[in-house]
């Protein structure tokens, strides 16, 4: 599966769940995931989300190149 084109509005749906700390469902070389949206920085020159897994409270952190794909939850 290809990467996610990362259009403004899909930016923006991103930001706003990071913004409001909803739960995020992605997934990521063949592993899906769902986290709590913390925050979109850079990292190394990348762009990347930050998430909280809700079981285990880890920080997990996500290159928005290698997502393949993404979906706001709640």
């Amino acid at each position: 599966m290809s990467p996610v084109r990362w259009t403004a509005d899909r930016m923006d749906q991103l930001e706003s769940a990071a913004r409001r700390g909803q739960r995020v469902a992605l997934s990521r070389r063949g592993t899906e995931y769902v986290v709590i949206a913390r925050r979109v920085t850079t990292e190394n020159n990348r762009e990347v989300l930050v998430g909280r897994l809700p079981m285990t409270g880890e920080d997990l952190t996500f290159r928005l190149d290698e997502i393949e794909s993404f979906q706001v939850v709640g």
